[in-house]
């Protein structure tokens, strides 16, 4: 099946870009994968698919497929991407769309300096919703808020990382690190990726704070690995800095692929905001196999 596509980057964080605004393209999660893979296929951390408004409020729905081909709820980075790419398709001229993922609904917002800005939404805290499980553990006061101990599965001897738990849309365990250039983010990223006490896995990340207004983070994606940037996983560390009252309301998040800028009031109900960069690469068309 010969498909068209363009692939886009926001801060390092790549993706394959499908229109799918006047038909199902119905891809199989092995097809999804074969986009996604480096050697055989264009490579990608997810596939977005755009595809129309599914309802009154809303200018279109955003798919995110990772790069194991699962679906996935929201994707930050991914999100820049999308309203840049609905805008140059002209498929909207609008400077804000409202969109549904699979995680809610967001608003992006095209910004004059060219960046775009995700309304992402407020955090959400409730452990079942995250979903979480931390029957048996005793968390750890911290600022407002607290950190949970999280054992390393298969690893008796090691002593538990303290995380924080929350979702973005998309669930998130964040833990503070002195240097992220040595953080064992490829060791401890899987562990906790597919940790039992997260039962639909979770985002790694792991973050360096430089000054109450600037963090470094890295972040072991759930279903694609490490990646240059991770949206979500910014709003969420940002939000837990916050909470553990490390961080002011406005931060610069360097990732390894750019600088990522998010605002929170610290009130709980209050939306994430993210601002960065989305740049259309290439376009293309792509034989994928049956």
């Amino acid at each position: 099946m010969l498909i068209r596509f363009t692939k886009m980057q926001g801060a390092g964080n790549d993706f394959v870009v499908l229109d799918e605004t006047r038909g199902r393209l119905n891809l199989s999660p092995g097809q999804y994968r074969f986009l996604a893979d480096r050697h055989f296929g264009v490579g990608a951390d997810q596939i977005l698919s755009v595809r129309p408004s599914p309802g009154a409020g809303i200018d279109f729905e955003y798919v995110i497929h990772n790069a194991d081909g699962g679906e996935v709820e929201q994707c930050g980075n991914g999100a820049r991407c999308f309203v840049r790419f609905v805008r140059e398709q002209g498929l909207t001229t609008k400077d804000a769309v409202r969109v549904k993922t699979l995680g809610g609904v967001i608003e992006l917002r095209m910004q004059p300096d060219g960046r775009v800005t995700v309304n992402m939404g407020a955090p959400v805290f409730d452990l079942a919703r995250i979903p979480f499980d931390a029957c048996g553990l005793t968390p750890q006061a911290v600022g407002s808020w607290q950190k949970w101990p999280l054992a390393h599965t298969g690893r008796a001897q090691a002593a538990p990382v303290f995380i924080a738990a929350l979702s973005m849309g998309n669930p998130h365990a964040v833990q503070l690190v002195d240097d992220v250039a040595l953080a064992p983010v490829l060791q401890s990223g899987p562990l906790i990726e597919q940790h039992v006490r997260f039962p639909r896995r979770v985002n790694a990340g792991f973050m360096q704070v430089v000054s109450t207004r600037q963090i470094r983070l890295r972040v072991y994606e759930r279903g694609a690995g490490e990646t240059l940037a991770c949206g979500s996983g910014a709003c969420a560390a940002v939000v837990a800095g916050i909470r553990w009252g490390l961080l002011d309301a406005r931060v610069e998040v360097l990732t390894r692929g750019g600088l990522l800028t998010i605002e929170w009031s610290g009130q709980l109900d209050a939306p994430v905001m993210l601002t960065g960069p989305a740049t259309t690469v290439f376009a293309s068309q792509i034989d994928v196999p049956e």
